[in-house]
């Protein structure tokens, strides 16, 4: 919950300035909040970065004060949004039945989904980090077909590590990516968890971003506030890309 939209344009622009001639592998999606929308729309009109939201409701239309559908996303430029951050489970009462029932929504109107998962603190000191993993993919992703995967993105994001101070090793990160490309491969198939992209989010900074995404599972990030400045969001990009190379190879 950063940025008015004025903020949020210029912040927009000086990436874009930023990231001109930008030509990878690697894509950027933005997600400002709702009443941001339009203003980082227009501002990345003609470039290849993507808009994307926050948050949605799952029904199309209806008595929701205070909710906003997939359609008026689409309607705002919206090619993505992001279901199921931890901040949503936290604050909001999220479960994982609320998190399927979004990413089903967000398929059926032609959104690609960014479907976040991961444990607490007190979670992972009791050695329950797999068992909360398996809960929620399993349930996030329940009655997806594979054709529905191919517009859908992981993030794992463990919440102790999220504006703590705390960071996942690269180790704990690639640990816990593995085992949920090897779920998707048992859900799935081979063919479609090699293909997901699996982003990682959690204290995400320029300083240890080339490091995680070298990890062979991790295919990105969700980056929180590191991308409220150009530079940093930029030095972060351009990590990702310095990797895809070896990774493509």
């Amino acid at each position: 919950m950063y940025k008015l939209a004025g903020e949020a344009r210029a912040l927009a622009s000086d990436l874009k300035a930023k990231l001109a001639g930008h030509d990878s592998a690697v894509s950027v999606v933005l997600c400002p909040p709702f009443t941001a929308l339009a203003a980082v729309a227009a501002a990345i009109a003609g470039t290849r970065m993507l808009l994307g939201a926050q948050n949605m409701h799952w029904e199309e239309k209806g008595a929701y004060t205070g909710e906003v559908s997939p359609s008026m996303l689409k309607d705002a430029g919206c090619t993505h949004v992001i279901i199921g951050h931890s901040e949503r489970r936290q604050y909001f009462g999220e479960t994982d039945e609320n998190v399927n029932k979004k990413t089903r929504a967000a398929l059926a109107a032609g959104l690609k989904p960014i479907v976040c998962v991961g444990e607490t603190e007190r979670q992972r000191e009791e050695r329950k980090t797999e068992a909360v993993i398996v809960e929620q993919v399993r349930k996030g992703l329940a009655n997806l077909t594979v054709e529905n995967m191919a517009d859908v993105t992981i993030a794992y994001e463990p919440v102790w590590a999220i504006g703590t101070g705390k960071n996942a090793t690269p180790k704990q990160a690639q640990e816990v990516h593995a085992l949920i490309r090897g779920l998707l491969t048992e859900i799935f198939g081979e063919k479609v968890a090699s293909a997901r992209l699996i982003l990682y989010g959690g204290s995400v900074k320029p300083d240890n971003a080339r490091e995680l995404l070298a990890e062979p599972d991790i295919d990105g990030a969700l980056v929180g506030g590191a991308s409220l400045d150009a530079d940093s969001f930029e030095k972060i990009v351009r990590a990702g890309i310095a990797v895809t190379p070896n990774k493509e190879s």
